[in-house]
């Protein structure tokens, strides 16, 4: 066992020397064998070893003493150990999910922040080749794609390692025994109340009896091959998401051009961007991944809600994935006065004619803005920029005011007779509906003058008969 074991760490690299490694314990004959291996292997691999273990307490007495197992194991191996006690019941009850998720959350959220906490640089988990085909069958009978019937991967994420994942359980109980390890044995194992335990003692053994006894080795060679081929399909999907995919403050962007790529591929760029976006995949299923491609055969704006906060939106084709609390709008729905040579008063602005810039700032949000009258030579002279503007300021009536759009605003853009709609504006502008929000409007009373940094309302535009003109200049690094 121990060479088979060496040749699964060999052929996967799951070792550099000097590495750290936490190995993750219950007490029981898998992560026993497992701690027992590596300590006796250590020296040879030149790696050090610390233990965690996560005490779940949903066997009362049982789990403590489960714990206290270890705690003898590691005292006598001369390894440190760190332990976490969950009330996993009382986890899944509050947050409404299974207990077994609810403690796979715990126990890798737990190696997680003791990875940085320790320097760790690798976490050794348990699992073998019978979990391997349990997983395989689960996944299977869920309806998996190729990805799912890869199964357990013998390395993930350079960080988590292995290497029972070739090694029979049989193989394990029999290891325990030579070495008289006496693990701990979790009498729910034996119960068929889980879905993974109906598996494990039900299905595998009539496909034992009746079809197949090696069914466990013919399971993991299946996926073994499917992840071969499936690392050929990823690695062309890792190199199309470089090229069509693109980080844009805290949103990602797929280039429409993916979406012509094959359904293999493009199924994978969006998991991709989803695992950039998040860090994970959890809570995505296959139907998500299709909800994507659906919005982006549709009309531009068309958006799907997705797990864990997340929003695609079509934007001319190109797919906007984002996080909602990322995206918030940077203007409140208040609106900010900038009265001309008037006093300062709350949530007023003196808007300075030919004085220096005042400072706005909307929450985290800063703005300048500044207002100053020039004539007609200076205005003959003046360069029209993205963020500086003139107006007639003959025919301003009431007060000066920036605010961001409400819903039904409409504009008369330069050079049209009637007004349209500001949304119709920004769809021919082809301005993303994420960024629709934070565009800074200037309005003269309830008249639109500028949709800063894009156009300025033929109601104010300077004529031959303008006497007094007012150049309005907005800056801000948000803007740029």
């Amino acid at each position: 066992m121990i060479d088979h074991v060496l040749n699964t760490i060999n052929e996967n690299n799951m070792f550099s020397e000097g590495d750290k490694v936490i190995v993750a314990v219950s007490g029981g004959p898998d992560s026993i064998s497992l701690l027992h291996l590596l300590h006796h292997l250590k020296a040879k691999l030149h790696i050090s070893l610390a233990v965690a273990h996560v005490n779940h307490c949903l066997r009362g007495d049982e789990s403590d003493k489960d714990e206290a197992y270890v705690k003898r194991v590691c005292d006598k191996f001369a390894i440190d150990y760190f332990v976490k006690t969950a009330n996993i019941n009382s986890i899944a009850k509050k947050k409404g999910i299974s207990c077994e998720t609810a403690g796979r959350e715990v126990r890798y959220e737990f190696f997680s922040k003791l990875l940085k906490e320790i320097n760790a640089d690798k976490i050794a988990l348990a699992h073998n080749a019978n979990d391997q085909a349990e997983t395989v069958l689960m996944r299977i009978m869920r309806g998996t794609g190729m990805e799912g019937l890869v199964g357990i991967k013998a390395i993930r994420d350079k960080v988590f390692i292995r290497p029972l994942i070739n090694i029979k359980r049989k193989e394990i109980e029999k290891y325990c025994l030579e070495n008289d390890l006496q693990p701990r044995m979790d009498k729910s194992n034996l119960e068929n109340i889980y879905n993974r335990n109906k598996v494990r003692l039900e299905l595998i053994p009539y496909i034992q009896e009746n079809f197949n006894k090696d069914i466990i080795s013919t399971i993991n060679r299946l996926s073994s091959t499917i992840n071969r081929d499936n690392q050929y399909l990823e690695d062309i999907a890792n190199k199309k998401y470089k090229d069509l995919c693109k980080m844009d403050d805290d949103k990602i962007i797929i280039n429409e051009k993916a979406f012509s790529e094959s359904e293999a591929i493009i199924t994978r760029i969006i998991r991709i961007a989803l695992t950039k976006l998040l860090g994970n995949l959890y809570n995505f299923e296959k139907s998500h991944i299709y909800d994507v491609i659906n919005i982006q055969a549709k009309s531009t704006s068309k958006m799907v809600n997705l797990p864990n906060q997340v929003v695609a939106i079509n934007n001319y084709k190109d797919i906007h994935l984002f996080i909602k609390e990322n995206c918030k709008n940077i203007y409140p729905s208040s609106e900010y006065m900038l009265k001309v040579n008037n006093i300062n008063k709350t949530q007023v602005y003196n808007l300075s004619i030919g004085e220096k810039l005042i400072n706005i700032k909307v929450k985290d949000y800063n703005l300048k803005i500044q207002g100053k009258l020039i004539d007609r030579i200076e205005y003959m002279e003046f360069k029209n920029k993205s963020f500086t503007e003139c107006f007639d300021y003959d025919k301003i009536c009431g007060d000066i005011i920036i605010r961001h759009r409400r819903e039904g605003d409409r504009f008369t853009p330069l050079g049209m007779s009637g007004s349209k709609k500001l949304k119709c504006l920004f769809i021919d502008l082809k301005i993303p509906m994420d960024k629709r929000d934070n565009i800074p409007l200037i309005c003269f009373g309830n008249d639109i003058a500028w949709v800063v940094g894009y156009r300025i309302s033929e109601k104010y535009k300077i004529s031959k008969q303008s006497k007094n003109i007012l150049e309005i200049r907005v800056e801000s690094e948000e803007l740029k």
